[in-house]
C-alpha cells in the first residue's frame, strides 16, 4: 500500500478562516477556495498544482488515494476538502497531528511548526501569513510559486515526521485514527429539522419562562449567594474555590472560574439559561448548538467531529463546536438534539453501552475478586453494597437504598473522601449527614480492601517515578511504569511529565505539568486514570471489531454507535453485543456487558 502525504492551502481572510469558524462550515461554504495542493506519493519528489477547481480535480484523480494511505497533519481539514470538493476517498485515513498527541501527551503542542522543531526535521515557512484575503488569481506568478514552495515544504515535514512516528505507532491505533477521522470525513448521519426547529423554539420559550418565574433580575443573577441558590433549586451544588484575599473557602462563581464555566454545558438546559443569563449572553449552549445541527444540515450530511485521544486517559473528545460527547440528557427539553440525528433511510442506528466498565476494571485490576465474581455471576452489584451499608439482607434492600450503593459503587472507588460523596450524593437529590456519608465510605473501603490497597500501590508508584524505580501497578502484565509514564494495553503511555513533589500535611503531595501549569495527583487519581485508560483501550478493541461488519459513526465516552441495515437490525445488535462483551487477551478474567438498543433515531437507541 503507498503512502500519499497531502496539503491543501486554502483562501482565508480576517473574517473567513478555520480561527472564526468551524472546520464544516469553512469547508462547505461557498466563500471556500482551493488555492493549491501539494501531493508526495510514498518518497517520490513532491508536486504542487494550482489551478481551477475541474483541472485540479483531473490533476488529483491521477493518483490512486482509494488504494493508498493518505497523510497530513490535521487530516480533519485536508481529508474533508479531498472528499467533499473533489469525491475522492482514501483506503485509510491517517494524521500526525492525531499520533503527536497519542505519543507525546495531550498537553504539549501538537502544531506541525512544534514538531518540526521537536524532531528538527526542518523549518515550517511563513508564507501563508501573505495569503490573507487573497483568492487565487489575485496571486502573481512568483508569488504563487513561493506559496507552492511553502506548501511543499509542509508535506515533506509532515512525510518526515510520519516516518519517524509511524515505526513504534501500535498499528490498531492507527486504524482507530482512521475510524475517528472517516466519522467526519464520510459523513451519513442526517438532521430531523423540523424536530430542531421545534426544539430551539422550545427552549428559548423555556428560558424566558424560567427567567419570569425564578424572576432573576439582573442584580439576583449577580449576586453570589443569590445565584448559588438558585442552582440549588436545580440539584447543582455551587461550585466553591479558596480565596488568594482570605485563605478560605468562597463561592467560584466568576466567569473565569473554570467549575463555573462548566455549568454553561451541563445536562439540564435550565442550568444553562441560569448561567448564559448571569453572564449576559444571549444564547444559551442548548441554543447555539441546535442552531449550529440546522446550519449543518442545510449545508449536507452530519459530519462527526471527534478528536481522537483528547483526554489524558486517551478519551476521544468532542470537536468543532458540536461537542458531541455531552449532548444535554437532563430537564423537560433534555435528549431532544439525540432524537433529531438519524440514521440514513433504510438503515437504523446501534447504540450500546459498555456497563459499569470502570467498576469492573477497578476490580478486577484490583484483585478485588468477591467484586468480580458478583459482576461476572450477573449478581446485582448495588444491592450487595447497600446490604453491607446498611446491615440488612439484600433482598431487603429498598429501591432508594440501592441507589445510594451505586452511587457508592460508582463513585467511592478511587479514593473519595466523605464530604465530597455527601456532595455527590446531593446533586442526585439524596440528601445524608456527614457522619453518614463517613459512615458509608468507611463500609466501602472495609469491604474492598484491595481496592484500597491498589490506591496505596498507585501513591507509591509516584515516589516509585521519581526515584527512577520500576513498580508493579495492579494485575500483572497489565500495566509498565517506566520513569514518568504508565504503559497501556494499547502500547500508548499515560504521561506525568515533569513529576515531583514537595512536603505536605500527610506526607508527600504530588504534581505534574499540564497546559494549565502544575496539577496536584495522588494514588486514588492515578487509578482513575488507569482504570479510565483501560476502559478506553478495551472501547478501542471492541470499536475495531464492530467496524469489520458495520460503519461506526460515533463513540460517547463507553459507547460506540453504528448504523445497520433496517432488514437486519435485530441481527446487527446481537453482533455488537456480541462485540462489547468480548475481552481482549491481555484483558482475561475481566468480565464485560453492555447494554443495546436500536432505531433510526439516536435518541431512541
Amino acid at each position: 500500500m503507498k503512502l500519499i502525504t497531502i496539503d491543501f492551502e486554502t483562501f482565508y481572510d480576517q473574517d473567513f478562516s478555520l480561527s472564526k469558524i468551524t472546520t464544516e462550515e469553512y469547508v462547505r461554504s461557498p466563500k471556500f477556495e482551493v488555492i493549491g495542493v501539494g501531493v508526495k506519493v510514498d518518497n517520490e519528489p513532491t508536486q504542487w498544482a494550482s489551478g481551477p477547481r475541474k483541472e485540479l480535480g483531473q490533476w488529483l484523480k491521477q493518483f490512486p488515494f482509494a488504494e493508498s494511505m493518505v497523510l497530513a497533519h490535521n487530516t480533519m481539514f485536508d481529508g474533508a476538502i479531498l472528499k467533499w470538493h473533489f469525491g475522492i476517498d482514501a483506503k485509510i485515513w491517517a494524521d500526525t497531528l492525531c499520533m503527536a498527541r497519542a505519543i507525546h501527551g495531550v498537553e504539549v503542542g501538537g502544531s506541525l511548526k512544534a514538531l518540526a522543531e521537536r524532531y528538527k526535521v526542518g523549518a515550517k515557512g511563513d508564507e501563508v501569513i501573505h495569503a490573507k484575503g487573497k483568492r487565487r488569481l489575485d496571486f502573481s506568478d512568483e508569488e504563487l510559486s513561493r506559496y507552492g514552495d511553502y506548501c511543499l515544504n509542509d508535506v515533506d515535514i509532515t512525510y518526515e515526521l510520519f516516518g519517524l512516528l509511524a515505526p513504534s505507532f501500535p498499528r490498531d491505533e492507527l486504524r482507530l485514527i482512521d475510524l475517528t477521522l472517516r466519522m467526519f470525513i464520510d459523513p451519513v448521519l442526517e438532521v430531523d429539522e423540523d424536530l430542531m426547529r421545534d426544539h430551539l423554539r422550545d427552549i428559548q420559550l423555556a428560558k424566558q419562562e424560567l427567567l419570569d418565574n425564578t424572576k432573576a433580575e439582573k442584580a439576583e443573577l449577580l449576586s453570589n449567594p443569590k445565584f448559588a441558590a438558585l442552582l440549588k433549586e436545580f440539584g447543582v451544588i455551587p461550585p466553591t474555590k479558596i480565596s488568594p484575599t482570605t485563605g478560605k473557602e468562597t463561592l467560584a462563581l466568576a466567569k473565569n472560574d473554570e467549575e463555573f464555566k462548566a455549568l454553561a454545558e451541563h445536562p439540564d438546559v435550565r442550568v444553562q439559561a441560569l448561567v448564559a443569563a448571569r453572564l449576559g449572553t444571549k444564547s444559551t449552549l442548548e441554543e447555539t448548538r441546535t442552531e449550529r445541527f440546522l446550519e449543518i444540515s442545510s449545508r449536507g450530511a452530519l459530519p462527526i467531529p471527534l478528536r481522537y485521544y483528547a483526554a489524558h486517559t486517551g478519551r476521544w473528545g468532542g470537536d468543532d463546536k458540536i461537542n458531541m460527547q455531552n449532548l444535554p440528557s437532563r430537564g423537560e427539553h433534555g435528549g431532544k438534539i439525540k432524537r433529531g440525528i438519524l440514521a440514513p433511510e433504510g438503515y437504523v442506528m446501534i447504540d450500546s453501552d459498555s456497563s459499569q466498565i470502570e467498576a469492573r476494571t477497578l476490580a478486577w485490576l484490583a484483585g478485588q475478586d468477591d467484586l468480580l465474581t458478583a459482576f461476572t455471576n450477573g449478581e446485582d452489584v448495588y444491592k450487595i453494597m447497600a446490604s453491607a451499608i446498611y446491615n440488612k439482607p439484600v433482598e431487603e434492600v429498598t429501591k432508594a437504598e440501592r441507589f445510594v450503593g451505586k452511587t457508592t459503587i460508582l463513585g467511592a472507588g478511587y479514593g473519595m473522601g466523605a464530604a465530597k460523596f455527601q456532595a455527590a450524593l446531593k446533586t442526585t437529590g439524596v440528601e445524608i449527614g456527614l457522619d453518614e456519608a463517613r459512615h458509608i465510605i468507611n463500609v466501602y473501603r472495609a469491604t474492598n480492601d484491595k481496592i484500597v490497597a491498589l490506591w496505596q500501590q498507585a501513591q507509591a508508584t509516584l515516589k516509585g517515578m521519581i526515584n527512577g524505580e520500576e513498580i508493579q501497578l495492579g494485575r500483572e502484565g497489565v500495566l509498565r511504569v517506566l520513569n514518568t509514564s504508565i504503559k497501556l494495553p494499547s502500547g500508548l503511555l499515560m504521561r506525568y511529565d515533569e513529576l515531583k513533589t514537595e512536603p505536605g500535611e500527610k506526607g508527600p503531595s504530588f504534581m505534574y505539568r499540564t497546559r494549565k501549569g502544575f496539577t496536584y495527583i495522588y494514588g486514588g487519581k492515578v487509578i482513575e486514570n488507569v482504570c479510565q485508560a483501560i476502559a478506553r483501550c478495551i472501547i478501542g478493541e471492541q470499536m475495531l471489531r464492530i467496524a469489520k461488519r458495520y460503519r461506526v459513526v460515533m463513540t460517547v465516552h463507553d459507547a460506540i454507535a453504528c448504523i445497520a441495515p433496517e432488514a437486519e437490525a435485530q441481527e446487527a445488535m446481537a453482533y455488537v453485543m456480541e462485540c462489547m462483551r468480548w475481552t481482549p487477551k491481555w484483558a482475561q478474567g475481566l468480565p464485560l456487558n453492555c447494554e443495546a438498543g436500536f432505531s433510526r433515531r439516536y435518541g431512541d437507541c
